[in-house]
């Protein structure tokens, strides 16, 4: 065997827990070759070489949960993260507007919930852009806000018949504008025309109508932005936590084509109106996509909302509204059928669930199904776990749950303010919030996400925000030291996929993936993670990410 690629010259972390360090790879094909001493000796004097300049290498990141389709549609909306006030929402929604004229609908991303101090309402949007479509979206996708001519043109204004846990906010007989969780939001993004890219995420099921090849390729570009804007920040592996056939239809005309530059996994997006024998559509997802480029076999639900808008399931009432605690989507026993199914089929599942009641409703459902399938390496996820009841942490480690967190999540780690989640959380509970420390340390199993285009995708920020990220008053240190955070975005990942086998680590044998930096990671202080970015991301053998050749 002889080498097809020489990177010389490096800070190597193998994510190995045999040859932790070393100084050089060689890559043969597809495949890891050989490390350190043994790399040089079997590259020949032809074998390109990059010289790593003392940089870190490290196995490709792995993102364990984002919304590709979705997030790479959204590159073109209006992004309104920072944006606060209606002074600074005037000039973001009219500039934008001016500038594309020819949009159906302007999408705006990353509205905070406080961006008026106050709810937003759509006569706050007629004020701003009456006579055009306006939708603004939640950071966290979970809420969204709609201006007079938008709710009209969705057949919504007067509200409409939705399913558990959505919500039309009604004032007289009339929408406010706000609407709440996505089947709500789905009228507004169909006229948009993106109910394609969307459908994974808001139905489970496929277009309908069953798009035309024309319609696929014009959806092309919006998963092509979104491939690329994750090679650029070394993810090799990603794991698209909503999907449908559609979706795995599109990236495997990308991958014909030679133009696929991660592998993928699309679960299917069970939801709670979906009948059991639909688990069907989850094992032929599984049977037809297989392989290490695209997969699927996971079944993927949300149990609640979020915290801001008052839709996570608590155990105990929400501090500002006495008596209420979340509506879960799907009841206690019905869930534990779909569990007890879905693993029955050997399916892995992974819920969103990010109150504590939604988290405790989560585990139940696995151990009804450990219970009546006998116990397996499922390796079953929960999904955000921003609020826990400390008496659910050791049921993690008891069951061999995964715990997919998300460093730049908690309020003031990164770019989501403090207040108003604190506020809806409660100083009282605020110790039980985000306890990514306190599940690894009872055992659990960590991956880190970053959830996009809800957060930004950027694993070194998100890096950053899990080693240095402030303790709420009251709570304990909830970093984790650099090495295991990478581990979280590596071989975790690779762990929660059952693929630790062949990637995750640097080792011979292994897949070809692997990114290179900027410098060396462990060398820059920790509150400057986020200097550093990619220089080469390698997918395959092959780099599909090459920082000098895209300048800027």
């Amino acid at each position: 065997m002889s080498a097809t690629l020489l990177i010389v010259n490096a800070r190597v972390l193998t994510m190995d827990p045999e040859a932790p360090e070393t100084d050089a790879v060689a890559l043969s094909g597809d495949r890891i070759a050989a490390l350190g001493a043994d790399a040089e000796a079997m590259a020949g004097p032809e074998c390109p070489r990059i010289d790593a300049k003392g940089a870190t290498v490290l196995p490709g990141f792995i993102e364990s949960h984002l919304h590709l389709f979705m997030g790479g549609s959204e590159l073109a909306h209006l992004q309104l993260l920072g944006v606060k006030g209606p002074e600074a929402l005037t000039v973001a929604i009219r500039t934008y507007a001016a500038a594309n004229p020819d949009r159906k609908v302007i999408v705006g991303q990353g509205c905070d919930y406080g961006i008026y101090d106050r709810a937003l309402t759509r006569h706050d949007l007629d004020a701003i852009l009456p006579d055009r479509p306006v939708c603004l979206l939640a950071a966290d996708h979970h809420t969204a806000w709609a201006n007079t001519m938008a709710l009209e043109q969705a057949g919504i204004l007067h509200g409409a018949a939705l399913g558990p846990g959505n919500e039309i906010v009604m004032e007289n007989g009339l929408a406010t504008g706000e609407l709440r969780e996505f089947e709500a939001k789905a009228p507004v993004l169909r006229l948009a025309g993106e109910h394609r890219i969307m459908a994974g995420i808001a139905t489970g099921r496929d277009p309908v109508p069953a798009p035309t090849r024309d319609e696929m390729l014009a959806d092309l570009p919006a998963m092509e932005r979104g491939l690329h804007h994750c090679a650029r920040h070394g993810f090799t592996s990603l794991v698209n936590m909503d999907g449908n056939r559609y979706t795995l239809e599109v990236l495997d005309h990308l991958r014909q084509a030679g133009r696929l530059t991660a592998r993928v996994r699309v679960p299917y997006h069970f939801r709670n109106d979906h009948a059991l024998s639909d688990l069907e559509t989850a094992s032929a997802m599984r049977a037809d996509y297989n392989d290490d480029w695209l997969s699927s076999g996971v079944v993927k639900m949300f149990m609640d909302g979020v915290v801001d808008s008052g839709t996570a399931v608590m155990l105990n009432d929400y501090p500002d509204q006495p008596g209420w605690r979340g509506e879960p989507l799907h009841a206690a026993d019905r869930f534990a059928e779909i569990c007890i199914e879905a693993d029955r089929r050997g399916l892995q599942i992974a819920v969103h669930a990010i109150g504590d009641g939604a988290v405790r409703r989560v585990l139940d459902g696995y151990q009804a199904a450990r219970q009546a399938n006998g116990a397996r390496d499922a390796r079953h996820r929960i999904e955000h776990i921003e609020l826990i009841d400390r008496a659910d942490i050791p049921r993690f480690a008891e069951m061999g749950v995964v715990a997919s967190v998300q460093p730049s999540h908690p309020p003031g780690a990164l770019d989501f303010p403090l207040f108003p989640t604190l506020d809806k959380i409660g100083r009282g509970r605020w110790r039980d919030a985000y306890l990514t420390r306190s599940l690894r340390d009872a055992g659990a199993r960590i991956v880190f996400a970053s959830d996009w285009p809800v957060a930004d995708v950027n694993p070194l920020r998100s890096i950053q925000a899990a080693v240095t990220r402030a303790a709420y008053e009251g709570a304990q240190d909830e970093t984790l030291p650099l090495r295991d955070a990478l581990a979280a975005y590596t071989i975790g990942g690779a762990y929660a996929e059952h693929t630790e086998d062949r990637k995750g680590m640097l080792r011979p044998g292994y897949l070809a993936d692997l990114v290179i930096l900027s410098g060396d990671i462990e060398a820059v202080p920790l509150d400057r993670i986020s200097t550093l970015s990619v220089e080469k991301t390698i997918c395959g053998g092959r780099i599909v990410w090459d920082a000098e050749a895209n300048p800027g």
